[in-house]
């Protein structure tokens, strides 16, 4: 038997020999949060609406969650613990682009997740176990630290856009989606260079693109150093592009 969703609702009877509801926590908000998502997108996950899912109030949830942002946060790391981290064959790179495939699988498979990790940050027990897998398979590669510091945070933020974008329903390559007719019907004399790589542009799956890509930030990477940090950030501590872009 496998062990207990601890998200799991409790399955709790009265004395009267019906259902009554499960005692209030952070974890079963947290669970109802995340199938609203699932089901409604971001806008269905809000705290009133939680709550009137939970039979509750929204005041009520305020003991558990400090607000809205608090909550997605904690929905976000709920379902990065999906994310499959097990070592593949073929050596650190192949852990990568594992990694990152089932990263970007999770967050493009629940509608609205891609979105909600593009604006939330999750501190999670799941989400600090992917930059600890990242971390070790970049020491594996002998990536000195410095770099495989802040090549985290690159090739997070590349692997959720595009699960934002797939998990929105846009697909740039797909044959019924909008870019490719556009490409397609570009006139030689307005865009040559468009017309004449047509093919190019429109070649190759998802699947292949990404691990292209993957490919080319960890090639760049290992052949280009970190700048030193100066004096400020070392006083104020590193922060994440994502970090310094929420800051300003």
């Amino acid at each position: 038997m496998g062990a207990k969703d601890p998200f799991a609702a409790r399955d709790v009877q009265s004395r009267r020999g019906g259902p009554v509801k499960a005692p209030l926590s952070r974890e079963l908000i947290v669970a109802t949060a995340l199938e609203l998502l699932k089901r409604d997108g971001i806008e269905g996950m809000g705290l009133r609406k939680v709550a009137a899912a939970l039979d509750t109030g929204a005041a009520s949830l305020y003991a558990y969650v400090d607000d809205s942002n608090a909550l997605q946060a904690l929905v976000l790391d709920r379902a990065l613990g999906a994310v499959n981290h097990r070592a593949a064959k073929g050596g650190w790179r192949e852990n990568v682009r594992s990694l990152l495939g089932s990263y970007v699988k999770v967050l493009a498979g629940t509608p609205g997740l891609g979105q909600l990790a593009l604006r939330t940050i999750a501190v999670g027990p799941n989400a600090l176990r992917i930059y600890e897998s990242l971390l070790r398979s970049f020491q594996e590669g002998e990536m000195d630290r410095g770099r495989a510091a802040w090549a985290v945070d690159l090739v997070l933020l590349y692997c959720t856009a595009i699960a934002a974008e797939h998990g929105n329903g846009l697909n740039p390559g797909h044959p019924e989606g909008p870019l490719v007719p556009a490409i397609r019907s570009a006139r030689e004399e307005d865009f040559p260079m468009i017309h004449a790589s047509r093919d190019e542009l429109l070649a190759g799956t998802g699947e292949e693109r990404i691990r292209w890509c993957i490919d080319v930030m960890l090639n760049g990477v290992l052949t280009t150093a970190r700048p030193t940090p100066s004096a400020r950030d070392s006083a104020l501590g590193a922060r994440s592009p994502k970090q310094t872009k929420r800051a300003r």
